[in-house]
């Protein structure tokens, strides 16, 4: 088992036309990942690396049903994106864009409360399951399939932090990176809860960064629920 993504997530990629929404998309199919629409405005009824286009989420959900969205869209209409994929009925929204405005992702998390979908991001990694499925930016080759799940804030520590365990035989379960932003979809305790219920994740790895109180709540919940998985964190900082 997994959390969140495995071999059977299908996924829609919005933006994937773009350069670097085909750089990534042609990684995660190389990887596995089922892509099985894009969607760029205007440009439906093309196909891009061998997956049919589509001009809005709405259609491609009607056409090819899909798990879980993947936004390489523009700061400026990346919040929209977000919301189409919500109102389309997509129940994972991976958002990687950074520099999306503040007050955009305050609207978009109050909108998705309306919803049923869950956002990773916005300016995150996304998410990968070691040998089934990628949503995101990681690089592939040193995360091995394993036990430890890894949730950060933080990019090149989770890197290190995959590298290592790979490198001992742990490797790891689910790979989570839930974005540097001040705001964003999924948090900390998020994670964990997520983590904690997997049967097939032995042991949580927790990366945090300096700022927000991020970090702080995760240490408070895992007091409140003295969990018998190990857990390990570290905060990264001067």
């Amino acid at each position: 088992m997994a959390i969140l993504v495995d071999a059977s997530t299908r996924v829609i990629v919005q933006g994937m036309t773009g350069a670097q929404g085909s750089f990534h998309t042609e990684r995660a199919i190389a990887y596995g990942t089922q892509v099985v629409a894009g969607v760029t405005p205007g440009k439906g009824g093309r196909s891009h690396l061998g997956v049919p286009v589509f001009n809005t989420v709405a259609e491609a959900m009607s056409q090819t049903p899909a798990d879980a969205s993947l936004v390489f869209v523009p700061p400026a209409k990346a919040a929209n994106a977000i919301l189409e994929a919500a109102t389309a009925g997509v129940p994972l929204i991976v958002c990687v864009t950074e520099r999306i405005p503040i007050l955009d992702v305050v609207r978009v998390k109050k909108a998705l409360q309306q919803t049923h979908s869950r956002l990773i991001g916005p300016n995150c990694l996304g998410i990968l399951t070691p040998g089934q499925c990628k949503l995101g930016i990681m690089p592939t080759p040193v995360f091995k399939p394993g036990r430890i799940g890894i949730v950060s804030r933080a990019s090149t520590l989770t890197y290190e932090a995959a590298s290592q365990t790979s490198t001992v035989g742990l490797g790891q379960s689910t790979c989570l990176g839930i974005g540097g932003d001040p705001i964003h979809g999924t948090s900390f305790v998020d994670a964990l809860q997520l983590f904690l219920a997997d049967p097939a994740t032995e042991g949580v790895i927790l990366i945090g960064e300096i700022g927000g109180s991020e970090e702080e709540l995760a240490a408070e919940y895992l007091r409140q629920q003295q969990p018998d998985k190990p857990i390990v964190a570290y905060i990264a900082g001067r």
